[in-house]
């Protein structure tokens, strides 16, 4: 069954055709699996490229698997991932975190999905006494689940901060595409020129077809990760498949065309919904997705017309996202029939 369009999720787009044709090209006669294949060797290529020379890059299926094994590279079980209270690793992963990496998730509230130093400094007490899960690695959002982007100042401070006490840095970026169309960078401005240690970097948020990427910018904590990555059932036997699409993807700059494109929908969807008496946009929209207050009554009848989720059904904040796809077209028929309900 095919859902007719809607903004619950950038999950539930289609595929961008450029990444299909990378597809099929490589679907042609017989290659060595286990990524030690020409494709793959062109797709850490284009890695290089986006993030520097000096990284070690592991593909895997799921941006869960991204997050989780490169959280267990770093921390031993009796250490602490500090994180936004709305982060996917505390909210939307079902315990995979602590159940497969083993340690332990800190969740902080936080008004704008944002980590600051001044959120970490009271968790470090504890450090030294074997009492407590110590602290050992900061982990962002980038964008942050509320639709908030890290500026490369803030990302440096927060990790020169962590650094300064010895912790390691990682970030969730399934849509750090959309971070950056936002703040006009490159890749590498906002994760290694910051002080970034591990990156979980999605692409199927983005217009791809599966398979995210491990990339470690501290290589040490590489280390024996290949093993890891293996025993968390995440290395591909056909990863020709995984790779032809990040070849595609970095080229052209499509990951930042599609990421663009999403976020200037993602604004025009806000622009159009701020203007209807009684929705409030309740957080600054900077990538792909639009946070407002709709009436529970309203937001039940515009449920039946469009696919979205309730972010917070006690405030009756709900969720839209766009995608690499949104046309124009669905933005004026959502908020125009949201502009009828709310009159009626």
């Amino acid at each position: 069954m095919v859902l007719s369009r809607g903004f619950a999720s950038d999950n539930n787009a289609g595929i961008h055709p450029d990444i299909m044709h990378a597809v099929a090209e490589v679907n042609t006669g017989h290659c060595v699996g286990y990524g030690d294949d020409p494709f793959t060797s062109r797709a850490m290529d284009r890695f290089k490229e986006q993030f520097g020379g000096q990284i070690e890059v592991f593909f895997v299926f799921t941006g869960t698997a991204a997050n989780t094994l490169g959280l267990r590279g770093a921390a031993q079980s009796y250490e602490a991932v500090i994180c936004a209270e709305t982060s996917h690793l505390n909210v939307d992963e079902c315990g995979a975190p602590e159940h497969f990496a083993g340690c332990k998730l800190i969740p902080v509230h936080t008004s704008d999905g944002k980590l600051k130093p001044a959120d970490i400094e009271p968790l470090l007490e504890v450090s030294g006494n074997e009492h407590h899960s110590q602290p050992r690695v900061v982990s962002v959002t980038q964008a942050t689940e509320l639709g908030t982007v890290y500026t490369p100042d803030e990302l440096s401070t927060l990790f020169g901060y962590a650094h300064d006490r010895g912790l390691v840095t990682h970030m969730d970026g399934a849509r750090l595409c959309n971070a950056a169309a936002t703040l006009s960078t490159g890749l590498k401005q906002i994760t290694a020129d910051t002080g970034l240690d591990i990156l979980a970097f999605g692409g199927t948020k983005n217009g791809m077809m599966a398979g995210e990427a491990v990339v470690f910018f501290n290589r040490n904590l590489a280390e024996g990760f290949k093993y890891i990555r293996k025993q968390g059932m995440q290395l591909a036997s056909k990863m020709r498949f995984i790779s032809a699409q990040f070849d595609a993807f970095f080229t052209d700059d499509l990951w930042l065309k599609n990421a663009e494109h999403a976020n200037t929908m993602a604004r025009m969807l806000a622009s159009r919904i701020d203007s209807i008496p009684g929705c409030r946009i309740m957080y600054p929209v900077e990538a792909n997705g639009v946070f407002v207050h709709i009436p529970p009554e309203t937001v039940d009848k515009l449920l039946k017309d469009y696919f979205f989720y309730v972010w917070d059904g006690q405030k009756s904040i709900v969720r839209l996202m766009t995608s690499f796809d949104t046309e124009m077209e669905e933005i004026e028929g959502f908020t125009s029939r949201l502009e009828q309900l709310m009159k009626s």
